[in-house]
Protein backbone atom coordinates (compact mmCIF):
# COMPACT_ATOMS: atom_id res chain seq x y z
CA UNK A 1 0.00 0.00 0.00
CA UNK A 2 1.37 3.23 -0.74
CA UNK A 3 2.51 5.15 2.40
CA UNK A 4 -0.05 8.09 2.29
CA UNK A 5 -2.79 5.97 2.28
CA UNK A 6 -1.19 4.08 4.98
CA UNK A 7 -0.96 7.00 7.15
CA UNK A 8 -5.09 7.05 7.34
CA UNK A 9 -5.74 3.01 7.64
CA UNK A 10 -5.55 3.78 11.64
CA UNK A 11 -7.84 7.18 11.89
CA UNK A 12 -10.04 6.01 9.81
CA UNK A 13 -10.39 2.42 10.74
CA UNK A 14 -11.21 4.56 14.38
CA UNK A 15 -13.25 7.29 13.02
CA UNK A 16 -15.87 4.33 11.31
CA UNK A 17 -15.67 2.57 14.74
CA UNK A 18 -17.18 5.57 16.35
CA UNK A 19 -19.41 6.53 13.81
CA UNK A 20 -21.03 3.01 13.34
CA UNK A 21 -21.49 2.56 17.19
CA UNK A 22 -23.86 5.75 16.93
CA UNK A 23 -26.32 3.96 14.48
CA UNK A 24 -29.19 3.26 16.03
CA UNK A 25 -29.98 -0.07 13.95
CA UNK A 26 -33.50 -1.30 13.55
CA UNK A 27 -33.09 -5.42 12.13
CA UNK A 28 -36.41 -6.12 10.07
CA UNK A 29 -36.90 -9.69 8.84
CA UNK A 30 -33.87 -10.79 11.04
CA UNK A 31 -35.42 -14.28 11.36
CA UNK A 32 -35.12 -14.83 7.48
CA UNK A 33 -31.16 -14.85 8.02
CA UNK A 34 -31.37 -17.15 10.58
CA UNK A 35 -33.26 -19.59 8.83
CA UNK A 36 -30.61 -19.61 6.21
CA UNK A 37 -28.11 -20.73 8.67
CA UNK A 38 -30.29 -22.78 10.29
CA UNK A 39 -30.54 -24.86 6.71
CA UNK A 40 -27.23 -25.50 6.93
CA UNK A 41 -26.39 -22.71 4.21
CA UNK A 42 -24.65 -19.34 4.26
CA UNK A 43 -25.96 -16.13 2.79
CA UNK A 44 -24.23 -14.12 -0.50
CA UNK A 45 -26.03 -10.36 0.91
CA UNK A 46 -26.47 -8.19 -2.20
CA UNK A 47 -27.16 -4.02 -1.65
CA UNK A 48 -25.75 -1.30 -3.94
CA UNK A 49 -23.09 0.23 -3.88
CA UNK A 50 -24.88 3.70 -2.62
CA UNK A 51 -25.84 2.03 0.61
CA UNK A 52 -22.89 -0.40 1.69
CA UNK A 53 -21.24 2.37 4.45
CA UNK A 54 -23.58 1.68 7.03
CA UNK A 55 -22.98 -1.59 6.64
CA UNK A 56 -19.06 -1.84 7.32
CA UNK A 57 -19.06 -2.17 10.86
CA UNK A 58 -22.34 -3.95 11.25
CA UNK A 59 -21.57 -6.88 9.25
CA UNK A 60 -18.92 -8.43 11.29
CA UNK A 61 -20.65 -8.00 14.37
CA UNK A 62 -23.43 -10.71 13.16
CA UNK A 63 -21.61 -13.07 11.33
CA UNK A 64 -17.99 -13.79 9.88
CA UNK A 65 -18.59 -11.92 6.31
CA UNK A 66 -16.18 -11.62 2.72
CA UNK A 67 -16.20 -9.15 -0.10
CA UNK A 68 -14.87 -8.49 -3.27
CA UNK A 69 -12.65 -5.64 -3.13
CA UNK A 70 -10.98 -4.42 -6.56
CA UNK A 71 -7.03 -4.70 -6.80
CA UNK A 72 -6.92 -0.84 -7.55
CA UNK A 73 -4.81 1.31 -5.35
CA UNK A 74 -7.99 2.56 -3.74
CA UNK A 75 -8.92 -1.16 -3.08
CA UNK A 76 -5.45 -1.55 -0.96
CA UNK A 77 -6.53 0.97 0.96
CA UNK A 78 -10.35 -0.21 1.44
CA UNK A 79 -8.91 -3.45 2.00
CA UNK A 80 -6.77 -2.72 4.85
CA UNK A 81 -9.21 -0.16 6.21
CA UNK A 82 -12.42 -3.26 6.68
CA UNK A 83 -9.54 -6.24 7.53
CA UNK A 84 -9.12 -3.93 10.48
CA UNK A 85 -12.78 -3.82 11.24
CA UNK A 86 -13.04 -7.60 10.79
CA UNK A 87 -14.10 -8.33 7.13
CA UNK A 88 -11.98 -10.90 5.05
CA UNK A 89 -11.26 -9.29 1.75
CA UNK A 90 -10.79 -11.05 -1.65
CA UNK A 91 -9.39 -8.74 -4.21
CA UNK A 92 -10.25 -8.73 -7.64
CA UNK A 93 -12.97 -6.79 -9.71
CA UNK A 94 -14.80 -7.90 -13.39
CA UNK A 95 -11.58 -6.24 -14.93
CA UNK A 96 -8.80 -7.92 -12.67
CA UNK A 97 -8.62 -11.02 -11.08
CA UNK A 98 -12.23 -11.21 -11.17
CA UNK A 99 -11.89 -15.18 -11.67
CA UNK A 100 -9.23 -15.73 -8.16
CA UNK A 101 -11.91 -13.46 -6.60
CA UNK A 102 -15.25 -15.73 -7.23
CA UNK A 103 -12.78 -18.95 -6.25
CA UNK A 104 -11.74 -17.14 -2.79
CA UNK A 105 -15.52 -15.95 -2.16
CA UNK A 106 -16.69 -19.50 -3.20
CA UNK A 107 -14.04 -20.97 -0.63
CA UNK A 108 -15.15 -18.93 2.25
CA UNK A 109 -18.94 -20.05 1.50
CA UNK A 110 -18.33 -23.19 1.86
CA UNK A 111 -16.36 -22.69 5.05
CA UNK A 112 -19.13 -20.40 6.52
CA UNK A 113 -18.48 -17.26 5.98
CA UNK A 114 -21.01 -15.14 4.28
CA UNK A 115 -19.82 -12.70 1.46
CA UNK A 116 -21.19 -9.25 1.21
CA UNK A 117 -21.59 -8.37 -2.86
CA UNK A 118 -22.13 -4.95 -4.26
CA UNK A 119 -24.17 -5.51 -7.05
CA UNK A 120 -23.77 -2.31 -9.40
CA UNK A 121 -19.59 -1.59 -7.96
CA UNK A 122 -17.45 -0.63 -8.20
CA UNK A 123 -18.36 1.65 -11.22
CA UNK A 124 -21.78 1.55 -11.94
CA UNK A 125 -24.24 2.09 -13.88
CA UNK A 126 -26.39 2.93 -10.63
CA UNK A 127 -28.56 0.67 -9.34
CA UNK A 128 -27.74 -2.40 -12.75
CA UNK A 129 -26.97 -5.86 -11.19
CA UNK A 130 -24.31 -7.62 -12.70
CA UNK A 131 -24.02 -11.23 -13.52
CA UNK A 132 -21.06 -11.52 -11.30
CA UNK A 133 -23.64 -12.21 -7.99
CA UNK A 134 -25.90 -15.07 -9.74
CA UNK A 135 -22.97 -16.42 -11.01
CA UNK A 136 -21.10 -16.90 -7.12
CA UNK A 137 -24.91 -18.23 -5.90
CA UNK A 138 -24.50 -20.78 -8.96
CA UNK A 139 -21.26 -22.21 -8.19
CA UNK A 140 -21.51 -22.04 -4.52
CA UNK A 141 -24.98 -23.16 -4.61
CA UNK A 142 -25.62 -20.71 -1.33
CA UNK A 143 -28.76 -18.11 -1.48
CA UNK A 144 -28.61 -15.04 -2.54
CA UNK A 145 -30.25 -12.85 0.51
CA UNK A 146 -30.83 -9.14 -0.49
CA UNK A 147 -29.81 -6.80 2.51
CA UNK A 148 -31.75 -3.78 2.37
CA UNK A 149 -29.52 -0.42 3.91
CA UNK A 150 -31.80 2.93 4.74
CA UNK A 151 -30.78 5.63 7.24
CA UNK A 152 -33.33 8.04 8.40
CA UNK A 153 -30.57 11.08 7.93
CA UNK A 154 -27.56 10.85 5.62
CA UNK A 155 -25.48 12.49 3.25
CA UNK A 156 -25.91 11.93 -0.49
CA UNK A 157 -22.80 12.78 -2.57
CA UNK A 158 -22.65 14.19 -5.99
CA UNK A 159 -20.84 10.48 -6.86
CA UNK A 160 -22.02 8.02 -9.70
CA UNK A 161 -23.95 6.47 -7.48
CA UNK A 162 -25.42 9.29 -4.79
CA UNK A 163 -23.35 7.75 -2.56
CA UNK A 164 -24.99 7.58 1.13
CA UNK A 165 -23.31 8.28 4.31
CA UNK A 166 -25.92 7.78 7.25
CA UNK A 167 -25.17 10.89 9.64
CA UNK A 168 -24.50 10.08 13.31
CA UNK A 169 -27.05 9.02 15.40
CA UNK A 170 -28.96 8.58 12.93
CA UNK A 171 -31.74 5.45 12.92
CA UNK A 172 -30.79 3.10 10.15
CA UNK A 173 -33.08 -0.22 8.91
CA UNK A 174 -31.32 -2.92 8.18
CA UNK A 175 -34.14 -5.15 6.03
CA UNK A 176 -33.27 -8.55 4.89
CA UNK A 177 -35.78 -10.16 2.42
CA UNK A 178 -36.52 -14.29 1.23
CA UNK A 179 -33.51 -15.88 -0.26
CA UNK A 180 -33.12 -16.52 -4.14
CA UNK A 181 -31.32 -19.94 -5.03
CA UNK A 182 -30.06 -19.46 -8.81
CA UNK A 183 -29.81 -22.91 -10.68
CA UNK A 184 -26.68 -24.11 -11.56
CA UNK A 185 -27.78 -24.66 -15.00
CA UNK A 186 -29.47 -22.04 -16.19
CA UNK A 187 -29.29 -20.85 -20.59
CA UNK A 188 -28.96 -16.78 -21.24
CA UNK A 189 -32.21 -16.52 -21.67
CA UNK A 190 -33.40 -17.40 -18.11
CA UNK A 191 -30.20 -15.99 -16.64
CA UNK A 192 -30.97 -12.57 -17.90
CA UNK A 193 -34.89 -13.05 -16.78
CA UNK A 194 -33.55 -13.90 -13.15
CA UNK A 195 -30.76 -10.83 -13.16
CA UNK A 196 -34.05 -8.42 -14.57
CA UNK A 197 -36.48 -10.03 -11.77
CA UNK A 198 -33.68 -9.47 -8.88
CA UNK A 199 -32.74 -5.92 -10.14
CA UNK A 200 -36.66 -4.85 -10.12
CA UNK A 201 -36.98 -6.74 -6.79
CA UNK A 202 -33.88 -4.67 -5.06
CA UNK A 203 -35.13 -1.27 -6.67
CA UNK A 204 -38.45 -2.17 -4.94
CA UNK A 205 -37.18 -3.09 -1.33
CA UNK A 206 -35.35 0.29 -1.42
CA UNK A 207 -38.28 2.71 -2.05
CA UNK A 208 -40.39 0.74 0.13
CA UNK A 209 -38.61 0.93 2.97
CA UNK A 210 -36.81 4.34 2.21
CA UNK A 211 -40.48 5.43 2.45
CA UNK A 212 -40.93 3.69 6.16
CA UNK A 213 -39.48 7.69 6.61
CA UNK A 214 -41.29 9.73 4.84
CA UNK A 215 -44.35 8.33 6.39
CA UNK A 216 -43.15 9.67 9.74
CA UNK A 217 -42.47 6.21 11.08
CA UNK A 218 -41.82 6.93 15.00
Amino acid sequence: MAKPFQKLVRPGVRLLSVIGRSYRYEVLNGEIDDAVYRRGEVPIYCSWHQRWFAGITFMPRRHPIAIMVSQSQDGDFISEMITRLGWHAARGSSSRGGSKALRELVGCLRRGVAVGHIVDGPRGPFGELKPGLLTLAQVSGMPIVPMIISPERKWVFRSWDRFMIPKPFSRVIIRFDGPIYVPRRLDEESFEKLRDGLQNRLRALYEETDGTWLMGRE
